[in-house]
């Protein structure tokens, strides 16, 4: 796998979009919980959004790794 630092710049624009991510997702937890005690919600849109939320988490997780820098063993 090809290695390179990121620049600061680059770094910063992450931990941006990270910040942005995370706010989506925990907007999206409060509407699902909300849809999901209302019996008579579509269920096809929520797990539409239940999707979307696992989305989310996962290209977090994967910005989140490209902040760490390879160690080489």
């Amino acid at each position: 796998m090809g290695t390179f630092e990121l620049t600061e710049e680059e770094r910063a624009a992450i931990r941006q979009r990270v910040l942005e991510l995370e706010l989506e997702h925990r907007d999206l937890d409060g509407v699902i919980g909300r849809l999901a005690s209302d019996p008579t919600q579509d269920e096809l849109q929520l797990r539409r959004l239940k999707k979307r939320k696992l989305i989310l988490k996962d290209l977090v997780a994967r910005l989140r790794a490209r902040l760490i820098p390879d160690i080489l063993a």
